[in-house]
């Protein structure tokens, strides 16, 4: 392991440029807290840890995207490892962990998604003076590092206000008096009844008599699971648009959407849209966004200023642009004018907090639970 990862790193560093964060140049003084004294320049070292592959078309690719804008503004040195995503990966994600943090090239190590919290938490508080960042996980809360979470309750709000309206005046038989909508989500948990609460409420903002099919996977790599859900619900109860908020398992939901001809598909977290095959990517719609590229390089924004955001959970929404949903391809196309204005108005809205939408994290009432019963076609 330890071999395999020198190699990496050597390999990496090798191509990175001569402008990497080193100490003792004036350009690179910084105060007690790692950030940049005013006037001064800071060059920070990261190390990626991708625990899976690039390619993803989601987080993953998000990230990288961000760190390499960073990097051509001149801002970081970066490294990206990756992983692996199979079970045999797994295994040695830890380790990696370990290795990168135990070298002390970094100013700061970054990993994601709610696979990593536990491996992570163990090595950091092996590596106190280590600094970390998980993105789209709060799960332990540590000193030495950043936990970046995504409004997705807010996402789900602005989805659901664009399929309320769309079912409602462009359905694919016309106007749609009984107007249903699907959510097919991973697992029924706080994260996905997040996004769910959200849908809800958007959805009737648009149409208050909107009937919502609920349908959950229990697992985010079953796409032929989600695939017999979404017929369920297109052909049994005259569902017209899903949202798939279930990782690679949504992808059986769009297939269901083009393969029974009656529905169209809505993606989440990454743009859909340029991940699908052009059969596949013609029903789909928008896509709800986590913008993991852009939370990162508004966390350095916040570094290079002064404002630490380690030892705490930091919820991104619209205005750090943590959040968004897709407005060009098939949306500027498909969207009548008013369903586009009235998007546009829904994120305003949330913006400046004229609509407050509820979560579902930690939320130990049965709000959401009793809302998804109370909207079942």
């Amino acid at each position: 392991m330890k071999k395999l990862l020198s190699m990496l790193l050597a390999s990496a560093l090798a191509v990175s440029m001569l402008a990497g964060c080193g100490g003792g140049n004036d350009a690179n003084k910084e105060t007690d807290n790692g950030a940049a004294t005013e006037g001064e320049t800071k060059v920070y070292k990261v190390c990626n840890l991708v625990n899976g592959n690039l390619g993803d078309k989601s987080f993953f690719d998000s990230a990288e995207a961000g760190l390499a804008q960073l990097k051509a503004d001149g801002r970081i040195e970066y490294t990206t490892i990756e992983m692996g995503g199979t079970t045999e990966d797994e295994s040695k994600w830890q380790g990696y962990v370990e290795e990168v943090s135990a070298s002390g090239e970094y100013d700061l190590i970054v990993c994601g998604t709610y696979q990593m919290p536990d491996y992570l938490k163990n090595v950091a508080e092996q590596y106190p003076d280590q600094k970390y960042l998980i993105y789209d996980d709060t799960t332990h809360i540590l000193p030495n590092v950043a936990n970046l979470s995504y409004a997705q309750n807010d996402l789900g709000y602005l989805v659901g206000v664009y399929a309320g309206a769309m079912t409602t005046e462009t359905s694919l038989e016309g106007i749609n008096e009984d107007a249903v909508v699907g959510f097919v989500g991973g697992v029924d948990s706080p994260v996905i009844n997040d996004f769910l609460y959200g849908f809800i409420l958007g959805a009737q903002e648009s149409n208050p008599d909107i009937k919502v099919d609920t349908r959950y996977v229990n697992s985010y790599v079953d796409p032929a699971k989600a695939k017999e859900l979404a017929e369920s619900m297109i052909n049994d109860k005259n569902c017209d648009i899903i949202w798939g908020v279930a990782g690679n398992s949504g992808n059986g939901a769009a297939e269901a959407a083009l393969e029974t001809g009656k529905a169209y598909f809505i993606g989440v977290d990454s743009d859909q849209e340029l991940t699908f095959s052009p059969e596949m990517a013609e029903i789909t719609l928008t896509s709800g966004l986590k913008n993991v590229g852009n939370s990162l390089i508004w966390f350095f924004d916040e570094w290079d200023a002064g404002r630490e955001h380690f030892g705490k959970q930091t919820l991104l929404g619209m205005k750090e642009g943590g959040i968004g949903i897709v407005t060009d391809k098939n949306f500027d196309s498909k969207t009548p004018e008013a369903v586009k204005e009235k998007v546009t108005a829904a994120i305003e809205a949330v913006s400046n907090g004229d609509v407050v939408v509820p979560t579902a994290v930690g939320n130990e009432t049965n709000e959401v639970q009793d809302l998804r019963e109370a909207v079942k076609p």
